[in-house]
């Protein structure tokens, strides 16, 4: 029994590890204005709440147009 030890093979094999362990995951994307993405995260946290599908906002960026880019993601555990 051969076993590679390539870089490539190495950086394929944590690929795989890291994409089964996210595949839980939903995420969801949005780009609102400040108050309406402020209104949207907190719907989000108050129908998913943190303790029982681990809601959080995994990142989020103001545009240059003043807009707010977030993704929110949760697991689906409680659905």
């Amino acid at each position: 029994m051969s076993l590679s030890r390539a870089p490539r093979d190495i950086a394929r094999k944590l690929a795989e590890k890291s994409r089964a362990q996210s595949e839980g995951w939903r995420r969801e994307t949005f780009t609102l204005p400040r108050l309406d993405a402020r209104a949207k995260a907190r719907e989000w946290f108050d129908r998913y709440p943190k303790a029982a599908y681990m809601t959080e906002i995994e990142f989020w960026r103001e545009l240059d147009d003043g807009r707010i880019e977030f993704v929110i993601r949760r697991l689906p555990s409680a659905d």
